[in-house]
């Protein structure tokens, strides 16, 4: 069971990295999600800007443990995301770049989030 819900854990997590990158273009077609993605964004960039550990990753580790399997060292990103990425390890300027990107993306996003509203208002935000 541990097993099941440790997979459970990295398929949420795969889910908010994805929503932090990309769950803006949802606010173009329903402006409610920004009060759930912001804070997400938010979430994600200070992890990375600080280079915490996300709470997740410990979460895993722990229930990886209690079903007798091994636990890897470091962080999600570092063991599941950056192999796919990148060949070797993750640089905390990498880390930096990251943030980066979460926030020039998001910056577009919702820069066309607040457009459309103006666009839909007449010119007025």
């Amino acid at each position: 069971m541990s097993k099941l819900l440790a997979d459970l854990v990295v398929l949420l997590h795969f889910g908010f990295i994805a929503f932090v990158l990309v769950g803006g273009v949802l606010v173009l077609k329903w402006g409610w999600v920004a009060f759930l993605h912001l804070p997400c964004v938010m979430w994600g960039v200070l992890v990375e800007m600080t280079g915490w550990i996300c709470p997740l990753t410990p979460l895993e580790q722990g229930l990886r443990e209690a079903e007798g399997g091994a636990a890897y060292t470091g962080g999600f990103v570092d063991h599941y995301i950056v192999p796919i990425i990148y060949p070797e390890g993750l640089t905390r300027g990498m880390q930096i770049g990251f943030a980066i990107v979460v926030v020039a993306i998001n910056l577009g996003v919702y820069g066309l989030v607040i457009a459309k509203r103006v666009k839909r208002r007449g010119g007025r935000v």
